[in-house]
Formats: structure tokens, C-alpha cells, sequence
């Protein structure tokens, strides 16, 4: 992720892999508190945080920001995850509970690069249907938007390639399908994010995360690289001619790997192409 200055557009922009799940109901916050990996006792009406919903095995099936709109309702903010798909699978989980779920096909997403004009970091801006979410830091000011399919931005392509390079730059991983259900939270280091809980009760996968965390298990952990974009996400990374990660995620500028945490000092290498490793940048923790 580059920190040189550029022109921003003055209009948002689509991006079209984020989708909008709605929760509501009377028992939506103990729902969300059942299955989700993050506290949601711990959010406030009108705050988000990031979180993620786990296999039985403590991998990431899908990764969102949460928003609880008011006491008994919540936007869940996917992050590449097939909205359908997502609410079909929770579905099961319902039983008696007074809860309803929906791909909320009205609402579109898009980008800006601007600074939040009040609120930002944790808190949301909402109004009526339409949220805004500050994901940005002071190098990278960004607001993601939720609003009305009627009003649907333009597309863009430069600058969606440009705000999933600033994701990754994050390191905030994007999970293409085949990725999903593989990796464990510690090992996209989302932890960086205060994407999950290891005090809260029970969740799916809950105890493989705790164990990992309190017996200091985790070896693996996203590290960002930079001359792979020809790449594709599940592609080898190769340290001196011994495969030892994996891509995550891939972009025009960064691409996110799960390497060993402590690893020697030797060239990477993703195919024919020699890659660097270079730090995360800090400011998307919620």
C-alpha cells in the first residue's frame, strides 16, 4: 500500500463484493452473541466493530463489520461472502428465537475517500437505512456507505482496485470462496482489528480460538508482501526453495500471506517472482 499522496475522486464508487445482512428481532443480540466471534454485549446502539462467524473448527467462514443499528437490530457488513448463501446457513441456527434475517438486496455499497464528517472510528453514522462506517486512518481517510439501490454509485474500477489495496494494506484480509473455512482469526491476525473475543461465552470454534490464545499456540500470522500481483489467492510462498505459506488475499499493490511468525532472514519468492515482505499499517482496530 502505497503512502504517497493521490488525486481522490470526488464522487463514491461502487464496490460491489460488499453486501448488507440484516438482523432483527427481539433476540437478535443474543443471537449475534451465540454465534458471532466477537462481544456483542459490548456494543453500543450505534457502534460497529469487526467480527467474523467460524466453523465448529475455528475457521473463518466469513469476515464483517457489525453494526448495531438500534437495541434489537444490527446491519452485518460482509466482506466478499455470498449474502444469500450467508443467511441460508445462519438460518439453521434459529430454531424458536425471535429473530430475522435477510440479504438486504435494497441497499448497495460504495467508497469514498474522505474523512467522517463527526463520529468516526467505532461509532457509525446512521440515517434511516443508510450507514457509514469510518474505515480509514489519518494517511488513508476512506468511509465505506451503505445506501439505497435506487441511488447506486458509479463503478470505478481503478478505484476499487485501489480501496482493496488499502484493505490488505490494512491488513484487512478479503477471502475469496475457496479461502473461506481455512484459516483460524489468529492466523489472519485479526487481533489487529479486535476482530474476536476469547473471554465471551460460547460461539462456533470458540474453544480452538481460546486454547490458541491462552496457550500461546499461534505460529502463523499475515504478513503483507509486495511484487506478487500476477498471483492468485492460494498460491505458494517459497523461502529458500521450501514452500512455507500460503496467499490469502491478492491486490494491485499488496498481497496478504499466512507465513510463520518466526521465520530466517532469506528471499521470498510466490512462483517465479521474488516478493518482499513489508509491515501492516495500523488504524482499522474498532
Amino acid at each position: 500500500m502505497s503512502d504517497k499522496p493521490r488525486t481522490a475522486p470526488t464522487f463514491p464508487f461502487l464496490l460491489p463484493d460488499i453486501h448488507v445482512v440484516t438482523l432483527r428481532g427481539r433476540d437478535a443480540r443474543a443471537f449475534a452473541q451465540a454465534q458471532f466471534m466477537n462481544d456483542v454485549d459490548a456494543l453500543v446502539p450505534g457502534a460497529w466493530h469487526w467480527s467474523g462467524w467460524l466453523t465448529p473448527k475455528g475457521r473463518v467462514i466469513a469476515l464483517f463489520a457489525l453494526v448495531r443499528c438500534d437495541t434489537d437490530s444490527f446491519y452485518v457488513v460482509l466482506l466478499d461472502a455470498d449474502p444469500v448463501a450467508f443467511v441460508a446457513a445462519l438460518q439453521r441456527f434459529i430454531f424458536r428465537s425471535k429473530v430475522e434475517l435477510a440479504a438486504a438486496t435494497g441497499l448497495v455499497a460504495s467508497g469514498t475517500w474522505s474523512m467522517p464528517s463527526d463520529g468516526g472510528g467505532h461509532v457509525a453514522r446512521i440515517d434511516g437505512e443508510a450507514v457509514q462506517l469510518d474505515l480509514g486512518a489519518a494517511a488513508h481517510p476512506r468511509i465505506l456507505c451503505m445506501g439505497p439501490a435506487a441511488a447506486a454509485p458509479v463503478v470505478d474500477s481503478e478505484q476499487l482496485a485501489r480501496w482493496r489495496s488499502v484493505d490488505l494494506g490494512f491488513g484487512l484480509p478479503r477471502l475469496p470462496t475457496d479461502q473461506a473455512g481455512t484459516w483460524t482469526p489468529q492466523q489472519l491476525s485479526l487481533d489487529r482489528l479486535r476482530a474476536f473475543s476469547v473471554r465471551k461465552g460460547c460461539y462456533p470454534g470458540q474453544e480452538i480460538v481460546a486454547r490458541t490464545h491462552f496457550l500461546g499456540q499461534a505460529r502463523r500470522g499475515l504478513v503483507a508482501l509486495h511484487g506478487a500481483a500476477a498471483a492468485s489467492a492460494g498460491d505458494d510462498v517459497a523461502q529458500d526453495g521450501q514452500t512455507i505459506g500460503r496467499l490469502v488475499s491478492v491486490a494491485s499493490e499488496v498481497q496478504l500471506a499466512v507465513l510463520p511468525l518466526e521465520r530466517p532472514d532469506l528471499p521470498l519468492s510466490v512462483g517465479a517472482s521474488p516478493v518482499v515482505a513489508v509491515p501492516l499499517s495500523d488504524g482499522l482496530a474498532r
